[in-house]
Parts: C-alpha cells; sequence; structure tokens
C-alpha cells in the first residue's frame, strides 16, 4: 500500500498492482497439486465462501444468485475484531467508520437500514442515533453471515427493500468435536497501534440431547494513531459483548433454543462520534451504548414431507445515552430503539430440491427520546406479514424462486398521529446452466416498505405525516457465474429504486427517492492448500434524481465509486504455517455532488499475516499480522463526511502489528 497525501494519489490500477503483486510475493503459492490429506492442511480454515454456500439448505436456490457468503476463514480472522474485519474480502459490502460505535454497513451502496437484518432469525432493530451505528454486532459469536443483495424471497422478512442480511450465532456443537462431552475455546489478542488488547472464552457443553453455550469477550486500549501520526483522540476501544445459549434436540430431530447476548460500549467518543471534528471547539463526550438480542426458536433438523415447521420469536433493543457537556439542560439524551418479533412457518418438501416455504411474520417496534429537560417522545409500528416463497427445480439446466408477501403496517407517529398501510411485495429470480460451468441468473423484485421510524435524535413532537406515503423499492439484477473447479469468476449488474423512503429533519417529514446502480465482479482460484478471494464493486448514487454527498444521503446510502478487495492465503505443504494478506482499495471519487465541496482520494492498503498451527499442541493456533503495510493516511470510502472540506474524518489506523492466541480445547 502506498501513503496517500494530497501530493501523492495513486490510481487504483497502479496502488492495486503495488499491493497485489508484495502480496503475490509474500504468498508465493506453488501451482501443482499438493498430496490430499496433509496432516499439516488438517483444521487449516477455508477462505472459499462456497463451503458456507454448500451449508446454507437453499446455497443453490436462485434465489442466493446474488448472495454473498462470509468465509470460514473470514469470520475466524474477524472474530477478535469488528465489521469491517467481517466483510473485508466483499468489495459489495462496505463498511465505514474506524471504531465499532461508529460503522455503518452499507450493500451495494445502499444503508443497511434499508435491508432487513436477523440475527437467529431475530428481526434487528434500525434508526437510532445518526451519529452513532444501529447495527453493531460482534464477530466473535457468529458462525455464519449471509448478505442478500437486492431481490431478496419473500421469507426473509418485511421491510427487506435493498435485501436482507441474516447472521446466525455459534451453538455448542459447533464449538465442541464429535464425541466430545465439554470444550471451549480462549483466545487473546494484542494490537500495538491503539494497544488494544482483547480477551474471549467460549465454554460448551451437550449432554443426551442438552446443549450449553457461554460466550464472553472484552477488547479495552488506548486511542490509535493514524498513518499521518494523528492520534484519533477517543478512539479508544472499551467493548464488552456475551452470549448465552441453551438448546436441547430430541432423537427425533426436535430442536427447541433459547438464547440471550448482549454487546456495551461505554467511554468518551469524539463529540460526534462518526468524524472527528468539523472545525468548532468541542470536547469529547460519553457515549453509553448498549445492544441486546433474545429469541426462542423451535425447527425439526430432520424433517421431510409436508411437515417441516419452524418457529421464531424475540426481541432485540439498543439503548444510547449521550452526554451534552455544551447543553447542561439537557443532561443526558437517550434513545431506545425496542423491537419484538416472531415468525411461523412451514416448509413443504415438495420433492428433492423442491419446496415451497409459507407462514406468517410480525414486529411491533417502539423508538423513544427523553433527556432531563424534555418528556418521553415516541414513534411505533406494528407489522402482520403473510408470505409464501417457492424455490423450484423444473429442469437439471433451470433452477427458479418467486414469491408473495402481503404487509399490513400500524404506525403511530410523535404526534399521536395513527394510520394503517398496507402492501403487497412479490420477486421471482431465475437461474439457467448453459453448460455445466456457466450458469446465467437474473432477479427483481417490488417490496413494500410502509413508514420507516425515524432517527429517534430528531423526534419532533410537532411533526406533521399526512403527506408522507409508505416506501416502495424495486430491484433489478442480472448476472453470470463461470465455474471450472479450481476458478470462479461472477459477474452482475444491479438497480435499487427505493421511492417514498421517508427522510425527516427536527423541522419537518418529507419522502425522497434513492437509486442505486452498478455491477460487481467476483474471482476465486483455489489450489491445493491455498486459495484466492477477489471482488471489485462499482456503485453510482442519486437521492432525488441527482447525484448525493454523504450528508443527503444519510441513512439511505452512500457515495462509493469503486471499490476492491482482494484477499489470498497459502499452507505450504508439510508446513505448519498458513501465509496470507489483503488487499483493501478504493478508486478516486471525482464528483463533488450535492453539498460535497472535495473529491476523495483512492488508496490501496496491504496488509499481511501468518497463522502457526504447532503440531505438539493440539487446538493452538498463533497469528502475527501487519495491518496498514505502508503506514497509509486514508479513511475508508464509506466514512461519512469525507467529501466535506469543512469535516475532519474518522482517518483509518495507521501501520498495526498484531498478534493473536487461540486454544481449542
Amino acid at each position: 500500500m502506498a501513503v496517500l497525501s494530497a501530493h501523492a494519489r495513486p490510481s487504483l490500477s497502479l496502488s492495486c498492482l503495488f499491493c497485489s503483486t508484495a502480496l503475490a510475493l509474500c504468498l508465493a503459492p506453488p501451482l501443482f497439486a499438493q498430496e490430499s490429506g496433509d496432516p499439516a492442511l488438517l483444521g487449516t480454515l477455508l477462505l472459499d465462501p462456497a463451503v458456507m454456500r454448500a451449508l446454507d439448505p437453499d446455497g443453490n436456490a436462485a434465489d442466493r444468485g446474488n448472495s454473498q457468503y462470509v468465509a470460514e476463514a473470514e469470520l475466524d480472522r474477524a472474530r477478535m475484531g469488528d465489521l469491517k474485519d467481517l466483510f473485508s474480502g466483499i468489495a459489495s459490502v462496505s463498511v465505514g467508520g474506524s471504531i465499532p460505535i461508529a460503522q455503518k454497513i452499507f450493500v451495494n451502496g445502499v444503508d443497511m437500514l434499508n435491508l432487513a437484518v436477523s440475527v437467529d432469525g431475530v428481526a434487528q432493530n434500525n434508526r437510532l442515533f445518526h451519529h452513532v451505528s444501529a447495527n453493531a454486532f460482534d464477530p466473535g459469536l457468529l458462525k455464519s453471515v449471509r448478505v442478500d443483495a437486492g431481490a431478496a424471497p419473500a421469507d426473509a422478512g418485511p421491510n427487506a427493500l435493498a435485501g436482507a442480511v441474516v447472521m446466525q450465532t455459534v451453538d455448542a456443537r459447533d464449538i465442541l468435536a464429535p464425541g466430545q462431552q465439554t470444550g471451549g475455546n480462549a483466545r487473546l489478542s494484542y494490537g500495538d497501534n491503539g494497544e488494544n488488547f482483547g480477551r474471549s472464552l467460549t465454554l460448551a457443553t451437550q449432554h443426551e440431547g442438552f446443549e450449553l453455550l457461554a460466550y464472553g469477550k472484552r477488547v479495552t486500549g488506548a486511542d490509535y494513531e493514524t498513518g499521518a501520526g494523528l492520534v484519533v483522540q477517543g478512539s479508544a476501544a472499551d467493548l464488552a459483548t456475551s452470549l448465552l445459549k441453551l438448546a436441547y434436540e430430541s432423537d427425533t430431530g426436535h430442536r427447541f433454543t433459547l438464547s440471550g447476548q448482549q454487546m456495551l460500549d461505554d467511554a468518551l467518543r469524539p463529540f460526534r462520534a462518526n468524524f472527528i471534528a468539523d472545525g468548532a471547539a468541542r470536547p469529547l463526550r460519553r457515549y453509553d451504548t448498549q445492544r441486546r438480542s433474545a429469541g426462542f426458536s423451535y425447527e425439526n433438523t430432520q424433517a421431510s414431507g409436508f411437515w417441516d415447521p419452524r418457529i421464531v420469536f424475540g426481541q432485540s433493543d439498543v439503548r444510547i445515552g449521550v452526554d451534552q457537556p455544551t447543553s447542561p439542560a439537557l443532561g443526558v439524551s437517550r434513545g431506545t430503539t425496542e423491537t419484538q418479533s416472531g415468525k411461523i412457518e412451514n416448509r413443504f418438501h415438495l420433492g428433492a430440491t423442491d419446496t415451497v416455504t409459507a407462514g406468517l411474520d410480525f414486529y411491533d417496534r417502539t423508538s423513544r427520546y427523553r433527556d432531563d429537560s424534555t418528556a418521553a417522545i415516541t414513534e411505533s409500528a406494528r407489522n402482520l406479514g403473510l408470505y409464501a416463497q417457492a424455490r423450484l427445480d423444473p429442469t437439471t439446466a433451470l433452477s427458479l424462486s418467486f414469491g408473495m408477501r402481503w404487509d399490513q403496517q400500524d404506525f403511530t407517529g410523535t404526534s399521536g398521529f395513527a394510520q394503517d398501510y398496507e402492501g403487497a411485495s412479490g420477486n421471482i429470480s431465475v437461474a439457467y446452466d448453459v453448460t455445466d460451468r456457466l450458469t446465467l441468473r437474473a432477479g427483481v423484485s417490488s417490496v413494500f416498505g410502509g413508514l420507516s421510524i425515524e432517527d429517534n435524535f430528531i423526534f419532533n413532537p410537532g411533526w406533521a405525516y399526512e403527506a408522507l406515503e409508505p416506501a416502495r423499492a424495486t430491484n433489478y439484477t442480472l448476472g453470470a457465474t463461470h465455474d471450472s473447479g479450481a476458478l470462479q469468476l461472477e459477474a452482475e449488474i444491479f438497480l435499487t429504486q427505493i421511492d417514498d423512503a421517508r427522510v425527516s429533519s427536527y423541522a419537518a417529514n418529507a419522502n425522497g427517492d434513492l437509486e442505486t446502480k452498478g455491477f460487481n465482479l467476483g474471482l476465486g482460484y483455489g489450489w491445493q492448500g491455498g486459495f484466492l478471494r477477489a471482488s471489485y464493486a462499482y456503485s453510482a448514487l442519486e437521492v432525488n434524481g441527482a447525484g448525493a454527498d454523504s450528508f443527503t444521503a444519510l441513512d439511505l446510502g452512500t457515495p462509493l465509486g469503486g471499490v476492491l478487495a482482494l484477499e489470498a492465503q497459502h499452507t505450504p505443504l508439510g508446513s505448519a504455517f498458513t501465509y496470507g494478506g489483503s488487499v483493501a482499495a478504493a478508486q478516486d471519487y471525482t464528483k463533488t455532488e450535492g453539498f460535497a465541496d472535495q473529491t476523495l482520494a483512492g488508496y490501496a492498503v496491504l496488509n499481511l499475516f501468518t497463522e502457526y498451527r504447532p503440531a505438539g499442541i493440539d487446538g493452538l493456533v498463533v497469528r502475527a499480522a501487519v495491518d496498514n503495510v505502508f503506514d497509509a493516511s486514508y479513511t475508508d470510502r464509506a466514512t461519512y463526511g469525507a467529501d466535506f472540506a469543512s469535516l475532519t474524518p474518522l482517518y483509518e489506523p495507521g501501520r498495526t502489528l498484531a498478534v493473536t492466541a487461540g486454544l481449542s480445547f
């Protein structure tokens, strides 16, 4: 990675050529096949996302054609990190913000607030204070992550305007080896830039069908330094997460699961946590955030035929308290978003691969704001949905997925305004194998979105709602996949339009239109002992028919342009070491649209690592990494405010030396 400054802004092609060449020299994988069953490769985590797709019961369905899966190795290497680490290998999923409290996720340029997000089937909350993330998750407790971009199936849930994000947390049986009754894992990590010290412990046990898992993680540190030598005040890590999960599965496959998780971040942060400064002299202030989710589920893991039910009930909430040192009368501003949700569905197995899933789902969501001088102000929405999704393979070459849902929403505003909205949604996806290697695919959806709850830190009891219209999104995707075994190539074009999205300021409510369009390219190449994953995403964003800046598009999307992600790893024959690295890059963004007054410099960042699995100590993995090898000073393309000269955005950390040790027992 070259150091980027106002005097040297290399193009994407030159920067990536340099970084990719350095990565290739560090890896230098042999092109000949290694012997299968090499003991040194046992336990090596796979970078190939196809492995995670194969674990998805619907991984081969036509509606999964535009889905992206986080690979096993990506999940494991992000466990002591954050969301940026989790999605680092997928260019179409961008994570802006260098600290967890400010990290916002964008899929094809669309803010994840406009996607249906679930954890273990439990619907998660959306809008909160616009300077913080409403969707912070700990990668350490996740076992799978799937992103459905664009046309999502009807059973993805309500409000899947631009797709869905589906996460599953680990179970005890994922931690324990076959026949093992009690075990777990422990991890320690340290990064010198910010002196981040992380520790996590997972304990699991199973006996006669009962399973219990307990997980905890704590990460603390100091303020980090950028590549330009700037110490980012208020960036110190102070994160605590936990998960408790109890399950029972009978001999006939009836499985009941009860889980609860919590994530805490309580520390001094920049006055507005998603950027460093705006030119005014403002102190750091305390952000006390708490995210909780709990759920109960039932399924039959051995079900077949026409009776394969699944039931999920859960609650999620996000609470934030923000000190107001410049407005003493307010004291602490407190925002809360709570959602109770559930679904009851059944999957009808019509044949070996043909299924129809039908059911009903609901959510009851309330968002609230109060401070020391303001009584509680609330907005709330209730939604009941009926849906059905068919996944069929009429021929060996043709795969179809189509579905519909109907939603009725009861919305209550801050002023007491109450209104019912209802609408239908439909989707269809098709995949056709032109040859045994080439597959063409397409998808389209029209999605009813209702009226979204707004940012509770701008709630106004005087808002008028009568002119607001329920949102509706239209998604189109067209793509192709070439799979020759060792080499996989993907290409797709996409268009997402969200009409009548809710756009609010404290002064008034309004509707707005969002459009994002572009294309994604993907490459995967595997050899015995190694894998390369690369992707390039380009998206162009418009709000109300015109190009937009990161402020105008707030909570809707963000301008990204061209973004590239590359990862590779290799385990030499007979070696206990795995070598790898990644490149994260973005092209120069030369448009100054909306209120933007400066262009965005391109960057290319190189990260390298090596992992050691000593043969004499079962379950031990030691990983040493150098992130931002060339100490670049840059902001991630998805970070808010970099297109304004008046703001100092959250620059990413400079060169960081990190060591992680994990022991499974």
